[in-house]
């Protein structure tokens, strides 16, 4: 069995002394919060980064939600009508839906909006591939024309990952897909203030007074109202684990997104602060290669890497030894749920052979290529991931080139196609929400579709027949099968290697009420005192 121990080491409580200081509140409504990582990308349909994702549930709106059970129902969408044996959907807004520019929300704004969501979405492809037609015949109205009954319509405008189905006025949502929007304008229950944003720094929204919650329902997840009881929310990006750990400690941060598990027992021994796992599915720990270029162009050394991972290596670098916070064991889906299972689970779970991995590197075809590994060293689970894959990696006779960066300039770099030479990249270390992985619906790293693909752009075929006969499958027990397919297949071109499930706690002062399920959302959050 292969071992590759990388824990990070226990940070000391001195740390604190390099604390940069947080501006205090003025009034008690002003939440203080440390993301996982720098908001470098602001346009939900640009960039699939969850701290874009999280940034882009405070200003915009989605048409429908989901709760906790990852059901669906109306969020801008007072309701729908469903004829023509399933192929006729028309969805209804809401009264008093407003931009934050104090414009009416209409149709045809959203109409625009689903149309560049579903350019880049996985989710949204599929929707709209099933479209015959999208219009708006009038201002509250939205209706889809489909060629053949599409159930799972909802689900896809209630998507909470990423790319998230962000509503936006139509004006914005015309603008190329590749390109970022110029001005952050939706009609969500915060409105992001550009003026103070400070690029690696800061990044501030204040309730947006013109909001109008839904009238009925209970605060779950994405869905019922999303009433505001904050004036403001600051983010103060503080990668260093320590730093962030004493500025909760001290009453300068109220709520830590990604609390470090090193640091647990420290906050777990404070009587002001609540540390907990706040998204019951968790998170997968996954690495990308990239399919254009050598050597991982090849499908044989994707193998070879792909049996070198023992999963709780990775796992145990980002959260420590306490098995309650991981899971290894996972395949192509999100333990736990309705689709995982056990087929060809063994070439990720089975006996590890250094020598054995070295001869079949060679025998696959490697020729000593550089492997650019870009590595995001101002998010430390991605940091504690890449740190134990270069040992991997390099363990196996990989000639492996770390090259350290700050994430925004990893979001950038990881969109090029170019070779290793010109600037390109091998492979990195990412993650994803598990209820995104749950389903192939809304999986980025199960897609074969080549140069439309999530970066790495794998190229197969199989894996999209595949996920299209998922979407025909008439009950659950087709689904599973083809599940066991899909994993089947992701085992044998590896579009991406699975690092196990973690369960990511976060820690707020005690003073910090009403903190959803799920990922950081800050409707329903209230200050005491």
């Amino acid at each position: 069995m292969v071992g590759f121990v990388n824990r990070r080491a226990v940070l000391g409580a001195g740390a604190a002394l390099a604390m940069p200081r947080i501006a205090r509140a003025q009034a008690s409504r002003v939440l203080r919060f440390i993301p996982q990582a720098d908001l470098s990308i602001l346009d939900p349909h640009f960039n699939t980064a969850y701290v874009t994702r999280n940034h882009a549930y405070m200003v915009y709106d989605t048409l429908y939600g989901l709760n906790g059970a990852l059901q669906p129902s109306g969020q801008m969408v007072a309701g729908h009508v469903v004829e023509d044996d399933g192929k006729l959907w028309t969805l209804t807004l809401r009264d008093g839906l407003r931009w934050h520019d104090g414009e009416p929300v209409l149709a045809r704004d959203c109409v625009a909006s689903i149309r560049r969501w579903g350019a880049k979405d996985t989710f949204g492809q599929t929707l709209l591939a099933a479209a015959d037609s999208l219009t708006a015949p009038d201002d509250k109205r939205i209706v889809f024309r489909l060629k053949h009954p599409f159930p799972l319509l909802p689900d896809a405008l209630a998507k909470s990952g990423v790319y998230m189905p962000a509503m936006m006025p139509e004006r914005l949502a015309k603008t190329d897909p590749g390109k970022q929007v110029t001005e952050i304008i939706g009609s969500g229950p915060f409105r992001f203030i550009a003026s103070e944003r400070l690029a690696g720094a800061r990044a501030v929204w204040e309730r947006f007074a013109g909001y109008v919650p839904k009238p009925d329902g209970t605060p779950d997840f994405t869905s019922g109202p999303k009433r505001v009881h904050l004036d403001r929310v600051v983010w103060t990006t503080i990668p260093d684990p320590a730093t962030a750990a004493a500025a909760l400690q001290t009453g300068e941060a109220d709520w830590w997104e990604y609390a470090s598990a090193d640091l647990l027992p420290l906050l777990r021994r404070n009587p002001n602060i609540v540390a907990r796992v706040q998204d019951p599915a968790g998170q997968a720990a996954l690495l990308r290669m990239n399919w254009l270029q050598p050597p991982f162009d090849n499908p044989a050394i994707r193998r070879v890497v792909l049996h070198a991972v023992v999963q709780q290596d990775y796992l145990s670098a980002m959260l420590g030894d306490d098995h309650t916070l991981w899971r290894d064991g996972m395949g192509a889906f999100t333990p736990g749920t309705p689709l995982a299972n056990e087929a060809g689970l063994t070439a990720i779970t089975g006996p590890r052979d250094i020598e054995a991995l070295k001869r079949d590197l060679i025998a696959a075809g490697y020729k000593g290529e550089t492997i650019a590994l870009i590595v995001p060293t101002d998010f430390p689970n991605l940091k504690a991931l890449a740190d134990v894959g270069a040992e991997m990696l390099r363990r196996i006779g990989m000639n492996v080139d770390y090259q350290a960066m700050d994430w925004g300039t990893l979001l950038t770099r990881r969109a090029k196609k170019d070779p290793v030479s010109a600037g390109g990249w091998s492979l990195f270390f990412t993650f994803s929400a598990g209820a995104d992985m749950s389903t192939p619906a809304g999986q980025l790293m199960m897609r074969g579709t080549g140069a439309n693909a999530w970066f790495g752009w794998p190229d197969d075929a199989q894996l999209e027949t595949l996920r299209d006969s998922w979407f025909a499958a008439t009950d659950l027990a087709a689904q599973q099968d083809i599940a066991r397919k899909l994993q089947l297949r992701v085992f044998e071109t590896v579009p991406f290697v699975p690092l196990g499930q973690y369960f990511q706690p976060t820690a707020y002062r005690k003073n910090v009420r009403g903190v959803l399920d799920g990922f950081a959302t800050f409707w329903n959050v209230s200050l005491d005192g």
